[in-house]
């Protein structure tokens, strides 16, 4: 493009008319050749700098340049793009158009599979966060890379959050990582269970969950929640509540229920314990929002795209989620997708149910 110009401007230059312009070292510019520098000159103006134009919906898509993002734009970017994402996944599992491959077997040792639902939701997912946050660092549980050219921008204005907007400073792109799960529970995908199904987006600055989005595709529910500022219309009324004293209701991942039955009912002491196998990080977690479940326990290995955005969304009603050693998980980009600690997550009573089950880590 700018090899063009530069040809473009030599042809100019050598343009001779009457009213022409003489120029240093004897160049001769005529005025249509002003005329077509000036065009020119605003062409790549625009080019460039598009990332700063506005329009009454906010920034019409991002530019390289653009170096510092509000959260209420990456959170309603990533209600759009997981609804989007979302439909898609849908989609493919209704016409059967799985493709399932195998990336290997789990620690567990069930298999981990791939499909085209888990493909197609991360292009919609990360091209559109590139196409309109180009500087964020975006991490995904897949890793296909392909040109944004012709993908259109997200929405960066979402009605519902920008009423809970209030303060909304920019943040520095460096500060800010995007965790994406393009299709969380794939297993439970390609069996059809798909009510554990979800997409999710997270937004993390400087580490620490601020904004977290929970798509169910087949239920056609989004959840989403901003740390400080409030959540979607179907989360409202929600609060951490307390123990109540009957069963315990614990939801643990379907590869690995046993196990965590027989440590808790021996951790609380002849309690009764309810435990409830379910697939997918983000299906859990939301039953645990929902009190449904009072626990949600992980012993093994868990990659942070897989928990993050139930973190945000735990933190922004006043729930709680850390590492089974009462850590609280570090979402930062340059550090190690996996959390290696085990996870609880809670609505009320944490640390005394994490110091109960602690030991679950080590069953």
């Amino acid at each position: 493009f700018y090899w063009a110009q530069i040809n473009l401007f030599k042809a100019v230059v050598s343009t001779q008319s009457t009213g022409a312009i003489r120029g240093p070292a004897g160049i001769t510019i005529s005025n249509t050749g002003i005329f077509i520098l000036c065009l020119c000159g605003l062409f790549l103006f625009v080019y460039t700098f598009r990332g700063s134009l506005t329009s009454e919906s906010g920034p019409i898509y991002g530019s390289k340049f653009d170096r510092s993002y509000r959260i209420s734009e990456v959170l309603s970017a990533a209600i759009y793009l997981s609804e989007k994402a979302g439909h898609k996944v849908k989609a493919i599992r209704e016409q059967d158009d799985l493709d399932e491959q195998s990336k290997g077997e789990t620690k567990e040792g069930v298999n981990d599979p791939i499909t085209n639902g888990d493909l197609e939701s991360h292009r919609i997912l990360v091209k559109g966060f590139k196409k309109g946050f180009p500087a964020l660092h975006i991490v995904s549980e897949e890793h296909e890379e392909e040109s944004t050219e012709g993908i259109i921008p997200p929405s960066m204005k979402h009605p519902d959050v920008l009423k809970l907007a209030g303060d909304d400073p920019k943040f520095p792109a460096e500060d800010i990582t995007v965790w994406i799960d393009p299709l969380d529970a794939t297993k439970e995908y390609t069996e059809k269970l798909t009510e554990y199904v979800t997409v999710m987006a997270c937004v993390a600055v400087n580490g620490v969950p601020v904004a977290g989005v929970i798509r169910k595709p087949f239920d056609d529910k989004t959840y989403w929640g901003w740390v400080g500022h409030g959540t979607s219309g179907n989360m409202e009324g929600v609060t951490p509540g307390k123990d109540e004293g009957g069963p315990l209701r614990v939801i643990v991942s379907r590869s690995h229920a046993g196990s965590v039955k027989e440590t808790a009912q021996a951790a609380f002491d002849g309690r009764e314990v309810t435990v409830t196998p379910a697939g997918g990080a983000g299906y859990k977690a939301i039953e645990v929002v929902e009190n449904k479940q009072d626990v949600y326990v992980h012993t093994t290995i868990i990659k942070k795209w897989d928990i993050c955005a139930g973190d945000a969304i735990l933190r922004t009603l006043g729930g709680k989620q850390t590492d089974l050693r009462g850590n609280d998980i570090n979402y930062s980009h340059n550090l190690d997708p996996k959390n290696e600690h085990g996870l609880i997550a809670t609505m009320h009573d944490h640390e005394t149910y994490r110091e109960k089950l602690q030991g679950v880590s080590n069953s």
